[in-house]
């Protein structure tokens, strides 16, 4: 008889913790870890050697825009393959739900980064999306936040105002609905021309509906440029209205007059964490991509077209190339491509490295899947913090980029049960070799599968090995109040 139903043989495990390593057997009996240590005198239904690679929790994605690609491509390729099993959607104050929008209407930006056809958003209350989601089966977990944008798009008549008193409290009632049905808290992206009208007294009222359920509020700050610390500020005070805790999404410094301010945003977020539950996340780039915008430009040293409906032939050129083509500025050209997206050169590696390094830093992707020509983030971000930044560079430890994308996580979002290697947590497992894992998607080759990662278990199901999926759909949505 079978003492477990999967066995990990003589692998080196490394937490989530930050703990240093060990050497050690894994034994898996359904969904959970069952055993860790010395398991010679046990069998396992199905049994792998996993001597001299490294048995990781699961890795956790801080930040994505996966709401849909979740039903679309359930699957998941582009984040197993990187070793993902859980990833948290919602983000930059944009989610498929709660919005259900008339045939024909047009996808505001930046909602269309979930896609430009209003059939996509047919969800009237977020619940409606966590059981459909549900029914498509994904590989991987999915913890899902509601966007404030959202919720002004579904209630409001134009996005350009504040809301009124009646507007807010239907987007309450809305966020209340939402966090009933195992939403995991509110985003914001007051940085979006769809959200820039919204006051700070406007979000915090709206938070207050996140009270009593022990949620987060994650937010694309208002600004990332000269008054960045003043946006910092403003998204731990929403935080702090909805007794949430706060999570400023991608940090970054835009634009060669903030480059090196690095150092000043992480001593401001260190005294705001005496205070305050604050965390931060942010990906392995000195770009960014989102919807394309003119006052992006003057900040940028190049950018890249990953998407225009007007002109879907010009996906994936420079938009000074663009522009010279058209006969146009960069400016016009902007104009001409909309709807488009677009990827920005516009930070310092030296921002990056630190902001990668600081301690409190978890590790998301921010990856635009429904981008023709995506950032290479959406498939590389894990292997080339793992292999890139850890090994290559030496910013930290393996042990140290390990718990920035799987315990630090968890422990931010509320994920019990997850995100660390322990008997009785869910069997969200990676094994990837340390030695060669690395990412291979670039700027001019973005869809490209990183190297190293052997194996993945979602929930005590293995989902991807040697390269490849295997099939098995054994993802759940995380809803606030699951049982750990």
């Amino acid at each position: 008889m079978a003492d477990f139903d999967v066995v990990l043989r003589g692998g080196t495990v490394i937490d989530g913790t930050a703990a240093p390593r060990f050497e050690a057997d894994v034994g898996i009996d359904g969904e959970r870890i069952a055993a860790i240590g010395d398991l010679s005198g046990s069998r396992g239904r199905c049994e792998l050697d996993v001597r001299g690679s490294i048995v990781a929790p699961g890795f956790i994605d801080a930040h994505t825009h996966d709401d849909r690609y979740l039903m679309q491509n359930p699957l998941m390729p582009a984040k197993l393959s990187q070793g993902v099993t859980t990833v948290v959607t919602g983000n930059c104050g944009i989610s498929l739900a709660p919005w259900s929008a008339a045939p024909g209407q047009a996808v505001p930006p930046p909602l269309d980064l979930l896609g430009d056809d209003p059939s996509t958003f047919r969800y009237p209350g977020f619940g409606d999306y966590l059981d459909a989601l549900e029914r498509a089966a994904p590989a991987v977990n999915a913890a899902c936040l509601v966007g404030h944008t959202t919720l002004r798009v579904a209630v409001m008549d134009r996005a350009d105002r504040a809301a009124t008193d009646a507007e807010i409290s239907a987007m309450q009632a809305l966020l209340r609905a939402a966090m009933i049905s195992g939403g995991r808290g509110m985003s914001t992206g007051a940085a979006y021309p769809a959200a820039a009208s919204a006051p700070t007294s406007e979000m915090a009222r709206i938070a207050t509906a996140l009270q009593g359920f022990g949620g987060v509020h994650a937010s694309h700050i208002r600004d990332e440029g000269d008054r960045v610390c003043e946006a910092i500020d403003e998204a731990v005070a929403i935080g702090a209205a909805g007794r949430a805790g706060t999570v400023v999404s991608h940090h970054k410094l835009i634009g060669p007059k903030n480059h090196g301010r690095s150092v000043e945003t992480l001593g401001h977020l260190t005294q705001a964490m005496r205070h305050r539950r604050v965390g931060l996340d942010c990906y392995p780039y000195q770009a960014g991509s989102t919807i394309l915008r003119k006052d992006r430009l003057a900040v940028s040293s190049r950018v890249i077209v990953t998407r225009s409906q007007s002109h879907p032939e010009y996906a994936g050129q420079d938009l000074d190339a663009i522009a010279a083509a058209m006969g146009l500025s960069p400016e016009d050209a902007v104009d001409a491509l909309q709807p488009a997206g677009a990827i920005y050169f516009l930070m310092d590696e030296a921002d990056v490295r630190r902001i990668l390094a600081f301690p409190q830093t978890m590790i998301g992707s921010d990856g635009l899947p429904h981008d023709p020509v995506p950032h290479p983030r959406l498939w590389g971000t894990f292997p080339r913090v793992l292999g890139h930044y850890s090994r290559d560079v030496g910013l930290f430890p393996l042990e140290t980029a390990v718990h920035k994308m799987s315990g630090l996580t968890a422990r931010h979002f509320g994920l019990t049960g997850r995100g660390v290697l322990a008997a009785g947590n869910f069997a969200d497992i990676t094994v990837f070799d340390a030695a060669s894992v690395i990412d291979t998607a670039t700027f001019e080759q973005p869809v490209a599968q990183a190297i190293g990662i052997a194996c993945v278990f979602v929930n005590g199901n293995m989902a991807w090995r040697d390269g490849a999926t295997t099939g098995t759909r054994a993802g759940t949505v995380i809803r606030r109040g699951d049982r750990a």
